[in-house]
């Protein structure tokens, strides 16, 4: 009779499973994702993966939280900077890291258009952002805010295209109320 396999204790298995889900999206895109290539990223069992992570919507709302979490924008006024020029600068900060991340992040987003598990993770994301620009506006108009910034953005993905801060920054301000 054959010895059980010693199970190893790897309390660090189900991040580095979703961190390794999150390069193969950013390498391969959304199509590119299964259990099999996630397995094989984070250089664990395919069984490890089905374990953590019954489905790949499963493993998707885990990432999409991830991704969440990495970019919480924080909206910091500098000295002498008005609301609208403040949140101008944010696209530019994210695109500044790297359209790699920005475009992994916007993928992750727009794929709970297709798979209905990952909308209330892309809906918690939006509430946040705005929850936060309502500390410094009226909610209709924070939601308005968020509206642009991620058209904004997605449209300097999709047309590559440098981020133009100066004109986001006239854009905000005509949606800003006057003060």
């Amino acid at each position: 009779m054959a010895a059980a396999p010693v199970r190893r204790y790897d309390p660090g298995r189900r991040q580095r499973i979703v961190d390794a889900a999150i390069r193969v999206v950013g390498a391969k895109g959304i199509a590119g994702l299964s259990h099999r290539s996630v397995a094989a990223e984070a250089d664990v069992p395919l069984g490890s993966t089905t374990y953590h992570f019954k489905t790949l919507d499963d493993l998707l709302v885990a990432a999409l939280r991830q991704a969440n979490e990495a970019y919480a924008p924080e909206l910091v006024l500098r000295p002498g900077e008005d609301l609208a020029g403040a949140l101008a600068r944010l696209p530019g900060e994210l695109l500044g890291a790297g359209r790699g991340r920005a475009e992994l992040e916007y993928e992750l987003y727009l794929e709970a258009l297709r798979r209905p598990a990952l909308r209330p993770v892309a809906a918690e994301w939006c509430e946040a952002v705005v929850e936060a620009l309502a500390e410094h506006t009226d909610p209709v108009t924070a939601r308005a805010l968020v509206a642009l910034l991620d058209g904004l953005t997605l449209q300097t993905l999709l047309t590559d295209t440098p981020y133009d801060e100066r004109s986001a920054r006239a854009l905000l301000t005509r949606l800003l109320p006057a003060t």
